[in-house]
């Protein structure tokens, strides 16, 4: 699998993808290689169906939405750049980079890049705030695979924490639609600034300025 990694992905491409993302020659080239893996079709490109096939992505409640981060709006095949594209927002900020040139391009790993990919998971119909409903949405997916709490915590990527006080005062609790209404709205309500009724990315990031979104949002891929 190495080998066909090597010979399919040229020089210079793998050159252009280290300075899009950050990652060096050997994470990308690892990463090909279970690119191509994954790509049954054997066309260059990955599908829906291929990503499904990932075990963590099947059983995780979000699974169907980090999936869709991966492709552009209303394609439905992503190319090797575009997935890499996606995985450099998980890649934890080096001590080199903390110090890069305020006048360069914001890396896709920046803390806001990171939080802008969490508050797509939520923001279904793309309208670039979060309602009620999406909100509620995520929470009943969660409560109706009965998972335990902690499981629940990280999924959400620690939205607010008055979410996770509420979660966890309701372990071993059937929660009803009516109670999780009232998570939804006490959420809303607190992170709402300018009374729409909706959580804007401004609001959110507002909502995390606390959050160690690098330690939640960090994988630490191989060298």
């Amino acid at each position: 699998m190495g080998s066909r990694a090597s010979t399919l992905l040229r020089e210079e491409e793998i050159e252009e993808i280290k300075k899009e993302t950050g990652f060096s020659h050997s994470q990308i080239t690892r990463l090909y290689s279970r690119f191509t893996s994954l790509d049954k079709g054997e066309n260059g490109t990955l599908s829906r169906e291929d990503f499904q096939r990932i075990p963590e992505l099947a059983i995780n409640p979000l699974g169907d939405r980090i999936i869709n981060a991966f492709f552009p709006e209303g394609e439905d095949q992503v190319n090797f750049r575009g997935f890499m594209r996606t995985l450099a927002h998980f890649r934890p900020i080096e001590d080199n980079e903390k110090n890069k040139d305020p006048t360069a391009s914001e890396p896709l790993n920046s803390r806001t890049n990171k939080l802008l990919f969490a508050f797509r998971l939520y923001d279904l119909d793309r309208d670039d705030k979060i309602s009620r409903d999406e909100l509620l949405q995520v929470l009943r997916m969660m409560v109706g695979l009965n998972m335990f709490v902690s499981q629940v915590l990280r999924m959400m990527v620690g939205l607010n924490m008055f979410v996770s006080q509420v979660l966890r005062m309701m372990v071993g609790v059937n929660i009803s639609d009516e109670q999780l209404g009232s998570i939804a709205d006490r959420t809303i309500q607190e992170a709402d600034q300018n009374g729409d009724n909706s959580i804007s990315f401004n609001e959110f990031i507002k909502v995390l300025e606390k959050v160690d979104v690098e330690q939640k949002m960090s994988i630490r891929f191989l060298h």
